[in-house]
């Protein structure tokens, strides 16, 4: 036994299922989990396991409702979800032997069983060759799934690898029909509930694979401050170690700043915390550990080695991680590095990728005043308690970009929310614009934002290097993206604490939007929003992307103009390069930072917060320091946003609910944004019983109260009244090609004379024949080929 440090402690009290969940013979056990839950083992020897395992890390559920049947040859085990059937002294592997029923359908599991209705999850990158074979997934149309824990590694107690019985059959199986909200939560009580991602992993990440010096950094830096953007992670590439010296050429290992390019790193990461950016490293410990390190002599003391030779790396070996971590990873933690890419990957060897993962989160908690953070690649054992997964080097391209979205929904399938990818495409391909943008757009709307490519110079990851329309465009979303801040990290504190997954595809609630290539990318971004991704050019003579998506039951608003759109439909819209579809439904509660700094990401002294008509709701606003672990010790505070909606008479409460002072500002200033909402006559503001003043007005149409210097913990009061105050502008698609009209260079004469074709009551096939005449008028044939696309689209009112 090897004691790597209390950070990696298993408690093994966890890991014993109650006795009275366990029904046992001489060479089975089947422990009852959940009414939906059950684990199956078998032993030739009659010796079970009750280790933790890379993938089980809890075992101690509350006893369930379940019947046992046994007439002494045959046994039965019956819950709310399934029935399981076997023959006792036989073995699993035959359908005869042992079967488990899913309740009220005509579903059998049974050993072997193909899954072939099983949704997936994620390989181990964007990259990898066939990438579209997804591995097996908790989400099936079956209502079942099973997983395989038999052959994975154990641990003991200090938390190292030890030999596991090969020999025995270990399977959980999931029997959840259609709920599966509790399957997720069933397997995160099993395997361990998802991480709280650090507050600042949710702002930009800025990343290049180039020889940074010190100056080129501060430049960097610099040009995110002038062109007033939003930058939380700068992350350094291989190149910030020494990568040549003496014999040893290009390597991906290194623990030692290069001098050369950064003489005083301790005054680099100090002089960026100071400004609210942290500093990640890349390590590959592949190599091992070179004879010039400067603490290469310690480390040959506990891991002999030819003098002059490199220290192997052996990801199993319990003293070389003590080894690694304390002589060449805490020293960096020590000069104020906030976390650690991980770019160790043996695509043959997922055992391996696991150790390296697994150690280093934990490693980060050595102490509270850090919780665990890690950028590395999907190691496919319960990836979710490792944030944050890399997809690898993309190519840039329209077809690596339209991956994104499904490969991000197929990760909820294994309850995995952070996954990061390169944006705009890490190498190659053509630096386009539009894709960079949309890039950028879809970054906003997704679990990371990172920016990381070549050292090439012509790669344009640099919003200020492209042209005016893209450097504002590109501008204004990353400015928005931290102003989700507040709304992402409740989000995260759901997925963290309930199991609640972030990024949850449509599918879930429309299944047939699966086989749909127009529907299946979209998802629901947190509880409040859908988003609708743009993946597509732009049909270059309209300028606008012509964009198919799904609505579903309900009142749902355009987040941007808070135009309505009637659910349980199918639209098209189309979509200029400023704009993206994303949707709040009725009632919706969206609180944004309005923080000046946008840098800084802790919680915010300026908050707003975007109220949308048609339903009362509840939002509670999560906030704790974001960076150590003290919330596990009830450091944080939640904040209740109360909406109660009436036709012409709205009434929105802000109170403390739960926690402790001192986690948000003392004080706060409140712009709250009721959306689709004219003037109010009538605005009445209160903090606890005493009226406050504020100031009331119309922006667009957003009826806007602002309160300033309102203390965080007590309760503000909002009610606002008027005559005919909601506004209801239902999405006309008319109104959108009257929009494209208006905006094609043709002679202003002849759009009135195609406005009156396209919008009057005539027939569709008169209307095309009108349209195919405008010719005679000298109407270009790329022009009337659009409209007689336009004209598939229209609605008749």
């Amino acid at each position: 036994m090897y004691d790597l440090g209390k950070q990696f402690h298993i408690d093994l009290s966890k890991l014993k299922s109650k006795n009275d969940s366990i029904v046992a013979g001489p060479n089975y056990r089947f422990t009852v989990l959940s009414e939906r839950l059950i684990r199956l083992e078998y032993s030739k020897d009659g010796k079970f396991n009750d280790y933790a395992t890379e993938m089980v890390t809890f075992r101690d559920f509350d006893k369930p409702e379940f019947n046992i049947i046994d007439d002494g040859k045959v046994l039965k085990i019956i819950t709310k979800y399934f029935k399981l059937e076997y023959i006792k002294t036989t073995s699993f592997k035959s359908s005869k032997n042992l079967k488990v029923s899913l309740n009220n359908t005509d579903k059998i599991w049974y050993y072997g069983h193909p899954e072939i209705r099983n949704f997936y999850g994620n390989n181990i990158s964007l990259t990898s060759p066939n990438n579209t074979n997804l591995n097996k997934g908790l989400y099936s149309l079956d209502g079942f799934v099973s997983f395989d824990d038999s052959y994975t590694f154990r641990l003991d107690e200090n938390g190292t690898i030890i030999n596991a019985n090969r020999d025995n059959l270990d399977i959980y199986l999931f029997m959840y029909n259609r709920d599966f909200g509790y399957c997720i939560k069933d397997y995160f009580t099993l395997t361990g509930m998802p991480s709280l991602i650090p507050r600042y992993a949710l702002g930009n990440w800025w990343c290049r694979d180039k020889e940074y010096t010190t100056n080129d950094l501060v430049e960097v830096v610099n040009n995110f401050t002038k062109n007033a953007m939003p930058l939380s992670v700068l992350l350094l590439d291989k190149s910030w170690h020494i990568k040549e010296i003496g014999k040893y050429k290009n390597l991906e290992t290194g623990f030692t700043f290069n001098k050369d390019l950064i003489p005083n790193p301790k005054l680099l990461i100090d002089s960026l915390h100071k400004i609210d950016i942290k500093l990640a490293l890349k390590v590959n410990p592949k190599e091992g550990i070179m004879p010039y390190e400067p603490l290469y002599r310690e480390a040959i003391k506990y891991l002999p080695t030819k003098q002059g030779a490199p220290i192997k790396f052996e990801p199993f070996n319990p003293r070389f991680l003590d080894v690694y971590f304390k002589l060449f990873i805490n020293p960096l933690e020590n000069l104020g590095v906030d976390f650690f890419f991980n770019d160790y990957d043996n695509p043959k060897d997922s055992y391996s990728t696991w150790v390296m993962t697994h150690y280093h989160f934990y490693d980060l908690e050595k102490t509270s005043a850090k919780r665990g953070m890690i950028l590395g690649r999907n190691s496919l054992i319960a990836p979710h308690r490792y944030p944050v997964l890399y997809s690898g080097k993309t190519k840039v391209s329209w077809d690596n970009f339209k991956l994104i979205p499904f490969y991000n929904l197929s990760a909820s399938n294994i309850g995995v929310s952070w996954w990061s990818h390169d944006i705009g495409g890490y190498s190659e391909g053509i630096e386009e614009a539009e894709l960079y943008t949309r890039s950028v757009q879809l970054g906003v709307y997704s679990p990371i934002l990172r920016f990381h490519s070549s050292g090439g110079k012509y790669y344009k990851r640099e919003p200020w290097r492209w042209d005016k329309e893209t450097y504002e465009i590109v501008s204004d979303y990353l400015k928005l993206r931290h102003r989700l801040i507040p709304y992402l990290y409740t989000e995260a504190y759901k997925y963290h604490k309930d199991g609640s997954l972030i990024f949850q595809p449509l599918y879930y609630l429309v299944p047939t939007a699966y086989d749909d290539l127009f529907y299946r990318n979209e998802y629901f971004f947190g509880s409040q929003l859908l988003i609708a991704p743009i993946l597509n050019k732009k049909e270059p003579i309209m300028n606008r992307t012509i964009h198919k998506f799904f609505l579903p039951e309900g009142m749902w608003y355009d987040f941007k103009t808070g135009k309505k759109f009637p659910g349980n439909r199918k639209y098209t819209s189309f979509y200029k390069t400023e704009d993206y579809p994303v949707f709040a439904k009725r009632g919706s509660i969206i609180p944004l930072s309005n923080n000046s700094n946008m840098s800084n990401t802790s919680n915010p002294t300026e908050l707003e917060i975007h109220v949308f008509p048609g339903e009362s709701n509840t939002y509670e606003l999560y906030e704790d320091d974001g960076i150590s672990s003290l919330y596990k010790q009830g450091y944080y505070l939640k904040t209740m946003i109360d909406y109660n909606y009436l036709p012409n008479n709205y009434t929105l409460i802000i109170r403390s609910l739960e926690g402790k002072s001192g986690i948000a500002p003392t004080t706060r200033n409140y712009k709250i944004r009721f959306r689709n909402t004219k003037l109010a006559s009538d605005v009445i503001v209160r903090f606890d019983s005493n009226v406050l003043e504020s100031k009331n007005y119309v922006d667009d149409t957003d009826f806007i109260v602002e309160v300033k210097n309102v203390p965080t913990l007590g309760q503000l009061t909002i009610n606002c009244k008027g005559n005919d105050i909601e506004i209801d502008a239902v999405r006309l698609i008319n109104e959108d090609i009257d929009e494209i009209l208006s905006d094609l260079q043709i002679e202003t004469v002849l759009k009135e004379e195609i406005a009156k074709v396209i919008f009057s009551d005539l027939p569709i096939n008169k209307k095309r024949i009108a349209i195919r005449k405008l010719k005679k008028k000298h109407l270009d044939k790329s022009f009337i080929t659009l409209f007689l696309k336009l004209l598939e689209y229209i609605e008749y009112i």
